[in-house]
């Protein structure tokens, strides 16, 4: 087993920190704290995953899977060479005999532990995209006949799903260490029609999204207006919609403006549609984050990807704190602001094509959804008393919104005696 591992080309694993790496050191060594290593390793693979059956096919399929190398990304973008070919041809006749390695005797397991590796049950819980799609890579993988078989089915997941996380992941965060993108689990699972009202300001997102989607010209988007209206709502909201064809969603923090150079880098040809999504955007007059940012949107020499927006949410139009010193640092010439300190503030909002103002609802539009949520949530009360019940809620947290409508409904379900 060590020599097959080592002599791994494409599917080299640098890290050394895998199961598989572990799984090399076992079979070399063979002792109590290996084994413990690998076992502890694949539980907890299974315990993430909710994956089950045979843990060791499982795992080799997610392995594969998540790769990222020249020929999973080429097969990703269906634009395979003749070269690359012959590289995954070698090392899949290799993968494929690790694949099916008798467990139990080479890595010296008691036959328990080997029929409950091989036959593991996971708890009745809904499985993630990653582990229904890993069950059935792992299927097709087993059931390959031969070298080329188990070659032509890596192909053929790679040509359907794509390779590493975006292949089975709706949204992201960078890791701030090494830039890498990291799955967020428990994705909200909101659809604009939870969101209700805003109706106009939800058809132009869409039809900008689509128009992504298309390879058609499309904007990058800032959300704008009043807190707790719905604006990231929207956004998760979108990513769920979109995400069987093709649409991920990465989340960037405001203090990881100077990594969108090499994000955008490691994403751009990709056979995925990227929105990088930056939540609550706004500065101060002091910060100068915001020029990374209008430099990744104006482009420059390197011009932005086709397969990349830039969706943005943020309670203040312009973005930048605008100052009163700001207003008073202008030349007068037919009342133009000509002042460059106003100009660069005022610019980068400018920089975001679509501009899409929520607002905070009227009385009426809040009861409006405050009826909504309580209906969905079996919620049986007189609507008079509901709704001043909501009126006095809205008053003493923060106003009337779509958020404290939210609030208000989890308190009633929490505290009141709603039933009729």
């Amino acid at each position: 087993m060590q020599d097959t591992f080592d002599s791994l080309v494409l599917y080299r694993d640098d890290s050394k920190k895998t199961l598989l790496s572990k799984a090399r050191l076992l079979a070399e060594k063979s002792e109590e704290k290996e084994k413990a290593d690998l076992i502890s390793g694949l539980l907890n693979f299974a315990e993430k995953t909710g994956i089950e059956g045979n843990l060791w096919h499982d795992y080799m399929a997610y392995y594969i899977a998540f790769h990222e190398n020249p020929f999973s990304i080429s097969c990703e973008r269906r634009d395979i060479s003749g070269s690359i070919d012959n590289f995954a041809m070698e090392d899949c006749r290799k993968l494929r005999k690790l694949f099916n390695i008798d467990i139990g005797e080479t890595f010296k397991l008691s036959c328990g532990m080997t029929k409950s590796i091989k036959d593991f049950s996971a708890p009745a819980v809904e499985k993630s995209i990653a582990a229904k799609n890993v069950e059935k890579f792992a299927a097709s993988l087993k059931n390959s006949s031969c070298d080329e078989d188990f070659f032509i089915a890596v192909k053929e997941f790679y040509k359907t799903y794509g390779a590493g996380a975006p292949a089975f992941s709706k949204a992201f965060e960078v890791c701030d260490k090494d830039g890498r993108l990291k799955a967020i689990e428990g994705f909200d699972q909101v659809t604009l029609s939870d969101l209700v009202g805003y109706e106009s300001q939800k058809d132009r997102l869409i039809k900008n999204t689509e128009a992504f989607l298309e390879g058609r010209p499309a904007n990058n988007v800032l959300l704008f207006g009043d807190g707790g209206t719905g604006k990231s709502t929207s956004i998760r909201a979108i990513s769920n919609m979109y995400f069987d064809r093709g649409l991920r969603l990465i989340q960037v923090y405001r203090h990881q403006m100077e990594s969108l150079n090499s994000l955008i880098d490691s994403i751009r040809d990709r056979n995925y549609r990227f929105i990088i999504y930056m939540d609550d955007l706004s500065f101060e007059d002091f910060e100068t984050e915001y020029k990374y940012l209008k430099a990744v949107i104006e482009g420059g020499l390197k011009p932005k990807p086709e397969n990349v927006l830039i969706y943005a949410t943020s309670n203040r139009r312009h973005l930048i704190k605008e100052t009163w010193k700001d207003r008073n640092d202008i030349e007068q010439n037919e009342d133009m602001h000509r002042s460059d300190s106003m100009e660069e503030k005022l610019s980068l909002a400018g920089r975001f094509g679509l501009q899409i103002y929520y607002g905070k609802p009227t009385v009426d539009e809040y009861h409006a959804i405050i009826d909504s949520l309580a209906a969905k949530e079996g919620i049986e009360m007189d609507n008079d008393r509901l709704h001043a019940l909501a009126n006095k809620w809205e008053i003493r947290h923060g106003g009337v919104s779509g958020r404290s409508a939210r609030q208000f409904i989890d308190y009633i379900k929490g505290t009141e005696d709603y039933r009729k």
